[in-house]
């Protein structure tokens, strides 16, 4: 690419916010183009927001010098255009999806009015809107249910707990963060909302969500039992935003994919963050969203050895405020296979608990519930994948040792 092409970057999340501030910094401006009104933000810290411990001030990022407010509707990869709701058509030489994800919603009878909106009370977890909507709906004493128990439906059980809400959180799967965490680890986050006041069940499937005058009033289990609710917050996961892909002609399956230079199947055409699919992978992660937007920065600003290979990161969930600080994090494989072995140590006292999985005398998982000062330690051998010594005493030291914490 040379210095004087026009790059855009349509999506103002973290990936591409730090794709356009990183070409800035490296003399190759960009242009950003959002569909939200608001400055663009750290979606990751959102329920920080709702718990009431951050304003949305503080969880905006460094804003980019071009930044554009609109929805672009379709791409025309011949003229090089993107296209805008309002009319307006915008000329690239080198585009960059960095999308994001959408909310899933599940087929729950009653869960679109007849204009396909959600009723009121009933709210997605995903934007700044999403986030300030809740605020304002939330109170003390609202009977709030939460439908998902991943990693954004804990996060949103536990900030309307602390805002005051009476929570019921409705997990489908036997436990909790099934996708992060062990059974052990999964218990002591569900010790920890049952301790703020969540009432928390599990291999529980929602049928119905009941309204009257377009307002919701109760969640129908499959089982009949009925909950009541004044808000219903449904949190079951995400999916890639890929219709502009889609529309436009590139190769998608669960993602966009992209190769190693984070290039679609139209070589003028990139994607990073949620709606990338590299090598087969769809992260979902803020840690590899920025490590995408640094690789493909350097490359468009130049650098021909530029490339992404793959993010080996962690999950962590730190869960501040009040008097019941939570932190766990998780990473690589964290349920053994027949032949691994297994180093754990748990202290229902502390409500700590360190696990990690060994193969072939390689760190290939594990899994820390509270003080967490050796998971740096920990994930950079799991990150390393060097052998580890015969004798198990420094992996037994990395357990052990709180690193000054």
């Amino acid at each position: 690419m040379t210095s004087n092409e026009r790059v855009v970057v349509i999506g103002t999340g973290l990936a591409g916010v730090r794709l356009a501030r990183r070409l800035g910094e490296l003399g190759t401006p960009a242009l950003l183009i959002g569909e939200e009104e608001h400055r663009p933000y750290n979606r990751v810290l959102l329920a920080e927001v709702l718990a009431g411990r951050y304003s949305p001030e503080v969880i905006a990022l460094p804003a980019p010098a071009e930044l554009t407010r609109g929805r672009v509707t379709g791409i025309d990869r011949d003229a090089r255009t993107v296209a805008c709701a309002d009319g307006s058509v915008i000329a690239y030489d080198r585009l960059v999806l960095a999308t994001g994800s959408n909310p899933v919603l599940p087929p729950l009878r009653g869960l679109f009015t007849e204009n396909h909106q959600l009723p009121e009370g009933v709210h997605a977890f995903r934007t700044m809107d999403d986030c300030l909507g809740l605020s304002k709906a939330v109170r003390p004493g609202a009977r709030a249910v939460v439908i998902g128990g991943g990693l954004l439906g804990v996060s949103a059980a536990r900030a309307l707990a602390l805002r005051g809400a009476q929570v019921v959180l409705a997990q489908q799967s036997e436990r909790l963060m099934e996708r992060q965490l062990d059974p052990a680890a999964s218990k002591l986050v569900k010790r920890h909302l049952t301790e703020l006041g969540v009432e928390v069940h599990t291999e529980c499937r929602v049928r119905d969500v009941r309204c009257v005058g377009g307002a919701v009033r109760s969640v129908e289990m499959a089982d009949g039992y009925a909950l009541d609710a004044d808000l219903v917050v449904v949190a079951c996961g995400v999916r890639p935003r890929v219709g502009l892909a889609q529309a436009a002609g590139l190769d998608v399956r669960k993602g966009v994919v992209v190769d190693d230079e984070l290039r679609t199947s139209d070589p003028y055409i990139h994607a990073i963050g949620d709606c990338a699919q590299h090598d087969g992978v769809l992260y979902g992660l803020a840690t590899p969203a920025l490590e995408q937007a640094d690789a493909l920065a350097e490359s468009l600003a130049g650098d021909a050895t530029a490339r992404y290979t793959g993010t080996r990161s962690l999950t962590r969930l730190t869960l501040t405020g009040h008097d019941s600080p939570f932190d766990l994090a998780a990473f690589g494989e964290t349920e053994a296979l027949p032949g691994d072995d297994v180093v754990q140590l748990a202290d229902a006292t502390r409500g700590t608990y360190r696990k990690v999985v060994v193969r072939d005398d390689r760190l290939v998982g594990g899994v820390l519930v509270g003080e967490l000062g050796t998971v740096g330690a920990l994930a950079r051998a799991w990150e390393g994948a060097e052998p580890l010594p015969s004798d198990g005493g420094p992996l037994l030291h990395l357990l052990t040792n709180d690193g000054g914490s």
